[in-house]
């Protein structure tokens, strides 16, 4: 994959110093690999990661797009810690495929196969589009966007939040969300009938009630208000939510 970046974290207080920024548990990439993601201080999207541990130092795995963002931020936390971060170069593989020596189970959803990780891309042809359009999967840049709350991506499903770890940037906001209110926005599956396209806005009747993000033929993840899901449309076409994918009491 070229659109990938891997960073290395080194220094004896890399893992003390991650743990106290992104919002899963550092510890458990030891030898394996967890989902992340680090936000501002007001509980709303930066980035979002794979991280994974090996003896002496911590590697983060993302979006080419967002990786100069992350290293600044990471820099700007930093302060007198013993951490030094740097660009490597590691290629990111994925696929869903027989798996190569080495590679690691997608933690977000067992249909995203494997990563891989080495000196040349051994990728496999997978739609990656229709499988997270099928599996309600957000990408970064497309369904997460900086105006993104996490636990309206859907990160707890995704195993991409741990509520027992202690402290990270952003955590007071996700807490809150998640145990004294109830969402009442988040991405959902849609079916699509006519032409739609990823930016897309949707109304229910004569109401804003959300954007299209990723789109898969006749189906797409919506960013959705969960108190306008009748009568939906774009422009160009009905649109038609996933009914397992409103929360109850919505």
């Amino acid at each position: 994959m070229t659109d990938r970046t891997v960073i290395a974290l080194t220094g004896a207080d890399r893992v003390d110093f991650l743990q106290g920024l992104v919002t899963n548990d550092v510890s458990r990439a030891d030898g394996g690999i967890v989902y992340a993601a680090l936000l501002t201080p007001q509980g709303k999207y930066l980035a979002d990661f794979f991280v994974l541990g090996e003896t002496d130092r911590l590697l983060i795995d993302v979006a080419a797009s967002h990786a100069d963002g992350l290293m600044q931020r990471l820099g700007l936390y930093r302060l007198r810690a013993d951490v030094q971060i740097a660009r490597s170069d590691i290629v990111v593989s994925r696929g869903t495929g027989p798996a190569p020596a080495g590679a690691l189970s997608d933690p977000r959803h067992p249909a995203l196969g494997w990563r891989a990780y080495g000196p040349t891309d051994v990728s496999d042809d997978t739609d990656w589009t229709a499988l997270r359009v099928a599996h309600l999967i957000p990408e970064t840049g497309i369904d997460l966007t900086p105006e993104s709350y996490i636990l309206e991506a859907g990160f707890d499903r995704l195993h991409g939040v741990d509520f027992r770890k202690g402290c990270f940037v952003g955590q007071e906001i996700v807490a809150r969300m998640k145990h004294k209110t109830t969402l009442r926005k988040g991405l959902v599956r849609v079916r699509l009938e006519g032409a739609a396209q990823p930016g897309d806005e949707i109304a229910s009747g004569d109401r804003a009630a959300g954007t299209l993000h990723s789109v898969a033929g006749d189906r797409a993840i919506a960013y959705l208000r969960f108190d306008r899901t009748a009568d939906l449309r774009t422009t160009g076409a009905r649109v038609t939510p996933f009914a397992g994918d409103i929360p109850e009491g919505s």
